[in-house]
């Protein structure tokens, strides 16, 4: 089966791993929050960009500045779009383009990354009931990251 992560599945395994740790640290952190805590946590990652509505957002606004400025600078400016839209559809063919090792180096996570964390948190905060509240905050936090990545 393909893995349907494709943006995780094109991107360089040291960075994956760096951007799983970040997350499992940030899981850890909150170990020992109470519910108000975690479910602000869990709200701020429902609004979290992930790399698709920053790849969109950063081609639609080069394509129309493009576009813009060709009809009233320079029509050399038409290239802007004509470089910037190959790589969209690109993306949306192979799951890859040239602006995501930029953005992926950076931290900015696929939707799945997102949701893997956020499900982890909702685990600590007792949705599932699969985290004991009387562990140790570090051993709850791994429980909660196993958790979400069943």
């Amino acid at each position: 089966m393909k893995d349907p992560d494709r943006v995780a599945a094109h991107t360089a395994e040291s960075t994956n791993a760096w951007i799983k740790r970040a997350a499992e640290r940030r899981v850890a952190r909150h170990a020992a929050d109470k519910k108000p805590a975690l479910t602000r946590r869990i709200q701020e990652l429902e609004n979290e960009w992930d790399i698709e509505r920053y790849l969109e957002m950063n081609a639609s606004a080069l394509a129309f500045t493009g576009v813009m400025l060709g009809l009233f600078k320079d029509r050399r400016f038409f290239l802007v779009p004509c470089l910037v839209l190959p790589f969209l559809f690109q993306h949306a063919v192979q799951g890859w383009c040239p602006p995501i090792p930029f953005f992926r180096k950076r931290g900015v996570r696929t939707r799945r990354e997102i949701e893997t964390e956020k499900n982890a948190l909702k685990a600590l905060r007792g949705d599932f009931g699969d985290v004991s509240a009387t562990a140790a905050p570090r051993e709850r936090a791994r429980a909660a990251w196993q958790a979400a990545n069943r």
